[in-house]
């Protein structure tokens, strides 16, 4: 049941961000926070992650984030009696694409405005939802690669 107030924060938390961000700021705004390194700058995004669109992408990838979403719910539900960090990982990247759909649903696009740069190289620029899936995909390899009870190999015969 905690994984499931994990997933309820990153919602509220993405959600109230979006409205202070969409309230307080003009669209293509950029407030500089840490100069040249970290910026609030609000953009949309009408597309999937990493600005990738095509015609009819909105539909596309609203019922590809609501599938997603169901198919999220039913694996944390299998997965309810597993390893604290799978299912926080599964918590974590189901509140994001939570976040993300609300946004997609209501608004038709989704509100961005975590801005990092680096040098001349500027990061895509990124809000809460996207950031909780990006940690819950570490945690989900983390938990993979290292965690995972392996299969029990069978005997061998000679």
């Amino acid at each position: 049941m905690t994984v499931l107030f994990m997933t309820a924060f990153v919602i509220v938390l993405d959600q109230i961000t979006k409205v202070l961000v969409r309230s307080k700021m003009d669209l293509h705004e950029s407030i500089p926070v840490i100069k040249d390194f970290f910026h609030l700058t609000y953009v949309t995004n009408n597309g999937m992650a990493f600005g990738i669109n095509f015609n009819g992408g909105i539909y596309v990838f609203t019922a590809a984030s609501f599938i997603m979403t169901i198919l999220l719910l039913v694996y944390l539900w299998t997965e309810r009696k597993s390893s604290w960090v799978l299912r926080s990982a599964l918590a974590l990247i189901l509140g994001g694409a939570i976040g993300n759909l609300i946004d997609r649903v209501i608004f038709r696009e989704v509100a961005d405005f975590f801005d990092f740069i680096f040098g001349t190289y500027h990061w895509y620029i990124f809000n809460v939802a996207d950031s909780a899936v990006t940690v819950g995909m570490v945690l989900f390899l983390y938990y993979s690669f290292f965690l995972q009870p392996k299969p029990e190999s069978p005997p061998q015969s000679a």
